[in-house]
């Protein structure tokens, strides 16, 4: 399940607090802030979805992620390289590299991450 933008704007706030109330998620959001109905009512959706939930302080909501921002972002990459590259990482990372302007250093960065990674699977 995925959420939309607002209710991205919104989730990146939770995951960089890790607990907040609406008052200081509402103050944390960019200007023009939104109606804190609006921000309720987003939060009301998210938490239907499964992505945050809360704890009681007397009338106050003390809102905290249920998805790591990590697994959402890894969700989001493999659905994308599933719909617009045939379900191929390799296409994905061909197309990454090639079509990216990616720096000659930030390539060598990517090709380290890679070569750590292969060498933790050959250990496995």
């Amino acid at each position: 399940m995925s959420l939309s933008k607002a209710e991205e704007q919104i989730m990146e706030q939770v995951w960089k607090h890790e607990k907040v109330f609406l008052k200081d998620l509402i103050d944390s959001l960019p200007d023009p802030k939104p109606a804190s109905t609006t921000v309720i009512t987003l939060l009301k959706r998210m938490q239907d979805k499964g992505f945050i939930a809360y704890n009681l302080f007397g009338n106050s909501r003390q809102y905290y992620p249920l998805v790591p921002k990590t697994e959402y972002f890894s969700n989001h990459v493999n659905g994308l390289i599933k719909n617009f590259f045939n379900n191929s990482a390799a296409q994905f990372g061909s197309f990454f590299a090639k079509d990216a302007n990616l720096s000659t250093e930030e390539l060598e960065q990517l090709r380290e991450i890679i070569n750590e990674e292969l060498n933790r699977k050959k250990n496995d």
